[in-house]
């Protein structure tokens, strides 16, 4: 059962108005809640939205562009998602404060709805009181004049029994008593007509205080009613948020399930690999047992070593993408010019010159026979590379570049 503040909020007193003030209380106390929440919301959104910046200010700033393969492709996603989580972030703020503007609206058409009440309730209060204080004086009035003429009265009737009264003493009493009663008499009339117009007074008061109350325990309940909204919307707002930001992680959650280590590893070996031929030991050789030829003819020595270190790095190199190989001619005349050496070698011949590339991943180049590049940049490819390795011309520049960082414009 619901109990009514029209039945609940009187005073024994006439002119106590304990009941209403204690009614006012409680709305100035609601509407102070309604500040509060107010500004429960300002700061949550102010909260929401400096996350959200940094959010997505910490998306922007982390690298991972060292990485490579599946895992790279996870920290790309991974910060995707935090940058449109922290977009999130900043459209709750957007929404929750949307939310403390309506607080606040409502507590503000609440203040004027009231103050038009309270000034009708005053008026009605203050004519109460005064006309009450009024009703006080002519009863007191009203009481004096009655006694003073039971007095006169009781004197003319004592002067009348006494032998020594003259008549004209008694005359004067007489006509004396005669005044004091007519006073008496005037006094209670205006004693019954004030009563009359406080009890007119009265049921006016009542009506209006009847009036404001239900008009105030209207207000109340609607107050009630729209901060509960307004709290149940802001923890749907804040639900949506976790739901929202689970749907993103869980795309991280599904690139990361592609993650494969073993790929990754493979991916570093094939691009990084420097081949799977182990040094040959280093042996003992008697300076006296070499060939005698070889000890008599040092340049033939001599250029026999270029021949064979020039080959040895050339066939390191065929890893990184060069199939280059030396071929000594027999019937060159050993005593010739080192030049001899270097014309041998063969030109790159590869089916796949001249094709258009572009570089999907940036790459720094670990050695002077590699080339480095960004993404976007766009290069020639010269060779394609067995191992991964293919060669590239780029602003004039040639080199080495990891197969896999290209794609095809």
């Amino acid at each position: 059962m619901e109990l009514e503040f029209k039945d609940a909020f009187w005073g024994g007193n006439f002119i106590s108005h304990a009941g209403y003030e204690a009614i006012i209380q409680r709305l100035n106390d609601g509407r102070r809640t309604c500040k509060d929440i107010e500004d429960l919301f300002k700061m949550r959104a102010s909260a929401e939205e400096k996350y959200g910046k940094e959010l997505v200010a910490i998306s922007r700033k982390v690298g991972g562009f060292y990485e490579i393969c599946t895992l790279r492709t996870s920290i790309d996603e991974m910060k995707t998602q935090m940058e449109m989580i922290g977009n999130l972030h900043m459209q709750l703020s957007g929404l929750l404060k949307e939310e403390a503007k309506r607080i606040e609206q409502f507590r503000e058409k609440q203040k004027d709805q009231r103050k038009k009440v309270e000034l009708v309730m005053e008026k009605v209060q203050k004519g109460k009181v005064s006309f009450y204080k009024k009703t006080i004086d002519s009863a007191r009035h009203y009481e004096q004049r009655c006694r003073e003429a039971d007095e006169v009265e009781q004197t003319a009737e004592k002067m009348s029994n006494t032998s020594t009264a003259t008549p004209k003493q008694i005359d004067k009493l007489s006509n004396k008593s005669k005044q004091c009663r007519e006073a008496a008499e005037e006094a209670e009339r205006q004693y019954k007509s004030n009563i009359e117009q406080l009890d007119q007074l009265r049921q006016e008061w009542e009506l209006t205080h009847s009036n404001t109350c239900e008009m105030f325990q209207q207000q109340e309940a609607e107050r009630l009613s729209a901060l509960r909204n307004g709290l149940w919307v802001h923890c749907n707002h804040l639900s949506m948020q976790c739901v929202k930001a689970d749907e993103c992680y869980e795309g991280v959650r599904k690139i990361l399930e592609k993650c494969d280590i073993i790929a990754d590893m493979n991916c570093f070996v094939g691009i990084k690999g420097t081949g799977s031929s182990r040094p040959a030991p280093i042996k003992y050789q008697n300076y006296y047992e070499k060939d005698g030829t070889e000890v008599r003819n040092g340049s033939t020595g001599l250029v026999g070593g270029v021949m064979k270190k020039f080959s040895n790095l050339l066939q390191g190199n065929s890893l990184a993408g060069s199939s280059m190989s030396i071929h000594k001619d027999p019937g060159a005349d050993s005593t010739g010019d080192y030049e001899d050496v270097y014309t041998a070698i063969p030109k790159i011949h590869s089916s796949h010159q001249g094709e258009q590339y572009k570089a999907v991943y940036e790459y720094v180049a670990q050695r002077d026979d590699e080339l480095s590049m960004f993404v976007g940049d766009a290069v020639l490819v010269m060779n394609q590379g067995e191992d991964g390795w293919w060669m590239v011309q780029r602003d004039g520049q040639t080199g080495l570049v990891p197969g896999s960082y290209l794609a095809k414009e």
